[in-house]
């Protein structure tokens, strides 16, 4: 009876994992194994900056741009509902970061970007204003990024291995980072950690 539930369960979240939502367009340049540089398409962001760890922060972050997803804004017809996108973007805000350092600290507060792309058919012009001013409506130019794809949950350790690696990869091709790194994660928090998709990134 158990093993039967935890096949359901399993089934459910892989087909939650595998659900039509809308990511960010891009070109793959190069993929080696789990590192891939990519030119992404010009894209509309709504981003948030919150202050705490990177756990409060990122479960703040995200509360505000669902919040503004759901309907709280405007449009000439009233308020609309925006279909939900992935991944959930967060980098360092102070942007004085270490490229070797891990950025994520259960103990340390400051200031954090959390964003998500809108979804493509919409322009500045046609997509719904916030109501909430801490929300900002951004617009992101076709940019190159230096990534890694990793599966499970996002703690330090795991953080700062994947960095490494990044780093490692870059440094082979004499690659230069711009700003700190990105985290983006595609799966929402009740996804097992060996189904989760996470991807650290540095624009090129």
């Amino acid at each position: 009876m158990c093993l039967n539930i935890f096949t359901a369960l399993l089934f459910f979240l892989a087909s939650f994992n595998v659900m039509a939502i809308e990511e960010p367009a891009f070109i793959s340049i190069e993929k080696k194994d789990a590192f891939e540089i990519r030119e992404y398409q010009p894209k509309l962001m709504a981003q948030v900056i919150v202050n705490g760890t990177f756990d409060s922060a990122s479960s703040k972050g995200f509360r505000l741009l669902a919040d503004f997803i759901f309907g709280n804004n405007k449009t000439n017809e009233g308020s609309k509902k925006i279909d939900m996108t992935a991944p959930v973007i967060s980098r360092d805000a102070s942007e004085k970061i270490d490229m070797t350092a891990p950025v994520i600290s259960e103990e340390n507060e400051k200031g954090w970007y959390v964003s998500f792309s809108m979804p493509k058919h919409y322009t500045k012009e046609t997509l719904p204003v916030p109501n909430n001013p801490e929300v900002k409506i951004i617009e992101v130019p076709s940019e190159k990024y230096a990534v890694i794809t990793f599966s499970g949950l996002v703690r330090e350790k795991k953080y700062a291995e994947m960095l490494n690696l990044l780093n490692e990869e870059m440094k082979k091709r004499n690659i230069d980072p711009k700003g700190p790194a990105i985290l983006a994660r595609y799966n929402p928090p009740w996804t097992l950690p060996f189904l989760r998709r996470n991807e650290l990134m540095f624009r090129l």
